[in-house]
């Protein structure tokens, strides 16, 4: 049985500009209900830490799979990376086609949702946070032309380590930092959020943005929280799955979506403010996981 470890993963999967076309023909078939799909299921391991289960099926594309991820906060202080994860990648006839290490196929699946998410707006875009999807996102627009790319960050130093990477692995993007975040959202059309999930006290006020802005949040509702997910038009990439981890993930007072992300790629985005919540489907981790298998020949 064939076993992928990260930086195999890394070297197989798809470009970015081609990992979005994939992640916008699942983001389709989300909404249109030709997948197979279940929420996340979860259990809790230690405070603040958690573990998914995320199975999927495409049967018309011969697709099966399940990614299992973990976070544990308290790897921080032990020094090892605080999330984790194993894709199980199994033929149509139900054996096991492969096993992939997960962190470089999530950071490339979660980068390249937004990726298709934008062409709903086409408008500069600015990204709150500094980590691993800060990265993951600049090669996501370099590839697809979308720059300048606005990042704001809490700490200077952060910001410097951003645009030293920037400067060795997306040289074509033109980013500017800052630690403003005022400054960071005047004339965004499109915000990226990736904060710490459950973070307090940074949650926009809607007057913060533009009233017909975009808003794709990585972190539930760190930034994008109920009063401003109340004024405008909210889509999720799952609205079924949004819905059973509404209550636990964003709060019972979270609006419901009202459609999928899926349905205003193919119908158009409606006037106002509109927020994309994308928490994430094995579906698309399956896609990629089949994509970087078949390269491996």
């Amino acid at each position: 049985m064939l076993f992928l470890d990260d930086d195999q993963v890394r070297d197989l999967l798809p470009s970015p500009a081609e990992a979005v076309a994939l992640m916008r023909e699942t983001l389709l078939a989300l909404a249109d209900g030709s997948a197979s799909v279940t929420p996340k299921s979860q259990v809790v391991h230690e405070e603040g830490g958690f573990a998914n289960a995320m199975p999927a099926a495409w049967p018309e594309r011969g697709l099966l799979g399940m990614k299992w991820v973990t976070v544990t906060p308290s790897n921080r202080e032990r020094g090892r990376e605080m999330i984790d994860g194993l894709m199980v990648l199994s033929a149509p006839d139900g054996s096991t086609r492969a096993t992939l290490a997960a962190a470089e196929l999530t950071a490339l699946r979660t980068a390249a949702v937004s990726g298709a998410s934008l062409a709903l707006d086409d408008r500069p875009v600015t990204l709150l946070g500094t980590g691993v999807q800060a990265r993951s996102h600049a090669r996501v627009l370099e590839a697809l032309g979308r720059g300048p790319l606005t990042v704001w960050g809490r700490r200077q130093e952060a910001l410097d380590a951003l645009s030293a990477w920037c400067a060795a692995h997306t040289p074509d993007l033109e980013l500017r930092t800052t630690t403003d975040r005022a400054a960071a959202l005047t004339g965004a059309g499109v915000i990226i959020s990736a904060l710490p999930i459950g973070l307090d006290g940074h949650a926009l006020a809607p007057e913060e943005v533009a009233a017909d802005a975009l808003l794709l949040p990585l972190d539930y509702a760190s930034v994008a929280g109920a009063g401003i997910a109340r004024t405008g038009t909210l889509v999720a990439d799952d609205p079924v799955q949004f819905e059973a981890l509404r209550p636990v993930k964003l709060g019972a007072d979270y609006p419901s979506p009202t459609a999928a992300t899926g349905d205003l790629l193919r119908d158009g985005r409606p006037e106002g403010l509109v927020i994309a919540q994308n928490l994430g489907s094995g579906l698309g981790d399956v896609v990629l996981a089949d994509a970087a298998v078949r390269a491996a020949g």
